[in-house]
């Protein structure tokens, strides 16, 4: 298969489904831990086509989402200050601080900017000698290459007017979180395959062994996650707990050692807070000693930022995968798009932003659930 188009192709999801009917015998629980898997299966309906004993539990894996109130508080500050560049991804500028976004930042002057690359601020630090250039570096593995070649570059060029405010998340202690919690009903996991293609699957075969869960590497389009579904299912049924590649078109087992020798020399391990979460011991990345004049945190001296989240957002709990969406009562109400209360509403990534792009404005029933199924049209 080469060609995006096979990938949604309808026939083939239907062998794949009438496979995960004819496997499954019992109740299972998946969790898919990208929030970009979350969307495609919220906007194909695969959840809802899927045989009734498999349940899929969204899970943390929006990097936007989970990045803390106290960071997002941080950039606010930085933003406003004269003489900045703040630099930006698009999702970002919507996510509520404690009293506003980045866009109600720019509205009052902040020279705040979306960029589609950490080396285009990189150049907008070459372009405005005069001005500090801040990039707001966040993501799981998948973005730390880009933002570590980008404070590498900069000291190679010797850009003082260079920074990064750093809130890196690392996807494998964030699925020893989950298991750990009395509340997990995690059975086996739907690993995300542009993680796994940075920093391969080496991680993952101790924490299946440790906690007795497969964990299938999975892409994005709507028969890589049936295909992962189904290797999941059959590892369950068989009472198996290893590590499956079903993305190897993308993922290797060693990953991209270049891309992984980059984030060694850049980076460190250290404790991160994950927003609707909580601390999450070794679960985020930090510069390094080396790069630490390049840490917008210290630069600007705002590390003394304390916050607490609104009491009616619930995104924590949706972000654990104990609930849906629509189960929070502030779900397209209070919580729009317009108007939301949580990242998870205005992330590409977030779960809530799915349903309500999507149109699940309302908890899926069993009678839904049926009729998704005998229509048969995942793709359509």
């Amino acid at each position: 298969m080469k060609y995006i188009d096979e990938f949604n192709d309808p026939e083939l999801a239907r062998r794949l489904l009438d496979e995960i009917r004819a496997t499954a015998t019992r109740p299972w629980a998946l969790m898919e831990v990208c929030g970009g898997q979350t969307h495609s299966i919220i906007r194909h309906g695969i959840d809802q086509l899927l045989p009734e004993q498999v349940e899929l539990i969204h899970g943390p894996g929006c990097p936007v989402c989970v990045t803390p109130l106290e960071v997002i508080d941080k950039a606010l500050e930085i933003a406003g200050r004269p003489g900045v560049i703040f630099c930006s991804f698009g999702d970002m500028l919507r996510v509520p601080g404690t009293d506003r976004d980045l866009f109600r930042v720019k509205g009052e002057g902040g020279d705040v900017r979306v960029v589609y690359s950490p080396l285009d601020a990189l150049e907008l630090a070459r372009r405005n000698p005069d001005r500090e250039v801040v990039f707001f570096a966040i993501g799981f593995e998948t973005t730390a290459p880009a933002n570590a070649m980008a404070v590498h570059q900069a000291r190679r060029e010797g850009l003082a007017n260079f920074s990064l405010l750093v809130s890196h998340v690392r996807v494998p202690p964030a699925v020893e979180a989950i298991m750990t919690a009395p509340s997990c009903r995690v059975q086996g996991f739907l690993a995300a395959g542009h993680v796994c293609s940075v920093m391969g699957t080496a991680e993952y075969p101790e924490l299946a062994e440790r906690f007795g869960v497969p964990m299938v590497v999975t892409g994005f389009e709507p028969l890589d996650i049936l295909e992962g579904i189904r290797l999941a299912v059959r590892q369950l049924e068989r009472g198996e707990h290893r590590v499956e590649n079903a993305y190897p078109r993308a993922v290797r087992e060693e990953g991209n050692p270049a891309a992984v020798r980059m984030i060694e020399e850049v980076f460190e391990v250290t404790d991160r807070n994950w927003r609707g979460i909580g601390p999450i011991p070794r679960s985020g990345w930090r510069l390094t000693d080396a790069f630490r004049a390049y840490d917008a945190e210290h630069r600007f001296d705002v590390s003394g930022i304390r916050t607490e989240e609104p009491a009616e957002c619930r995104s924590g709990e949706v972000l654990q995968g104990l609930i849906k969406p629509t189960e929070c009562a502030a779900f397209g109400t209070t919580c729009t798009p317009r108007t939301p209360l949580g990242a998870t509403m205005v992330s590409s990534e977030g779960a809530c932003a799915a349903y309500y792009l999507y149109r699940r404005m309302s908890a899926p029933t069993p009678q839904a659930g049926r009729a998704a199924r005998e229509e048969m049209n995942p793709v359509g």
